[in-house]
C-alpha cells in the first residue's frame, strides 16, 4: 500500500525539480519519522531540514489540514526535490505550497521556502513559478498571492521574478504582499 501511494503521487516536474504533492502519511512522516519521509519522497533529506520558516507548528498545521482536508492534495505543502545534485543523488532542498484550496473570490496564497545550503541558485523561484502555473491551471483560481518580509530581498525577486506585483502591506504586522491575476499570468 505504502509503494503504491508513493507510485500515485502529485507531482509537477520543472526543469531540475520535482515537486512532490504532501500527503497525510508524508506529512505525518516528515514530523515524525526522517527515514520514513526520505523513502516516500524517493530521495535524501539533508541533516538540515527543515527548511527556514517551517517550523514544527506550520507542518503540524498541514497535517491537520490535509487530515480534515482529504480532498486538498496540491493545495498546501509541497516537496522541492532536486532531481540530481552534485553526486546525482535525488535530494530533498525546500518546500512551499498553499494555504489552502480557493477561497470565494478565487484566491490561493503561495510560498515556498529552500534549505540555506540551496539558496541563490534559482531553486525558489523554479519551484515558485510551478506552483503558481499548477495553480492557474485551475479554473477556480483568479489570483495567486504571496506574502514575505521587506528585508527578505531574495524572497522578493522570486516573486518579481515569476510575474507577481507588490499591492500593499500583508495580513501580518511587517509584511507585505504581492499579487498576480490569471489575466496577468496568461499575458
Amino acid at each position: 500500500m505504502l509503494a503504491k501511494e508513493n507510485m500515485s503521487l502529485l507531482k509537477i516536474t520543472t526543469d531540475r525539480l520535482e515537486l512532490i504533492a504532501g500527503t497525510q502519511e508524508l506529512a505525518r512522516a516528515n514530523i515524525f519519522n526522517r527515514t520514513e519521509f526520505a523513502r516516500l519522497l524517493d530521495a535524501r533529506v539533508p541533516d538540515e531540514w527543515p527548511p527556514p520558516l517551517s517550523d514544527m507548528d506550520s507542518m503540524k498545521w498541514f497535517e491537520r489540514y490535509l487530515l480534515e482536508n482529504p480532498d486538498s492534495i496540491g493545495w498546501v505543502t509541497w516537496y522541492f526535490i532536486l532531481r540530481t545534485d552534485d553526486l546525482g543523488e535525488r535530494v530533498a532542498i525546500g518546500n512551499g505550497g498553499f494555504k489552502g484550496k480557493p477561497d470565494s473570490d478565487g484566491t490561493v496564497e503561495v510560498g515556498y521556502s529552500i534549505l540555506e545550503e540551496f539558496q541563490r541558485a534559482g531553486y525558489a523561484t523554479e519551484a515558485a513559478k510551478g506552483l503558481v502555473s499548477w495553480a492557474f491551471e485551475h479554473e477556480e483560481v483568479n489570483r495567486v498571492i504571496a506574502e514575505t518580509f521587506p528585508a527578505l530581498v531574495g524572497s522578493i525577486g522570486v516573486l518579481e521574478n515569476i510575474g507577481l506585483v507588490f499591492i500593499g502591506k500583508g495580513s501580518e504586522e511587517g509584511t507585505i504582499r504581492y499579487a498576480i491575476t490569471r489575466r496577468e499570468f496568461e499575458g
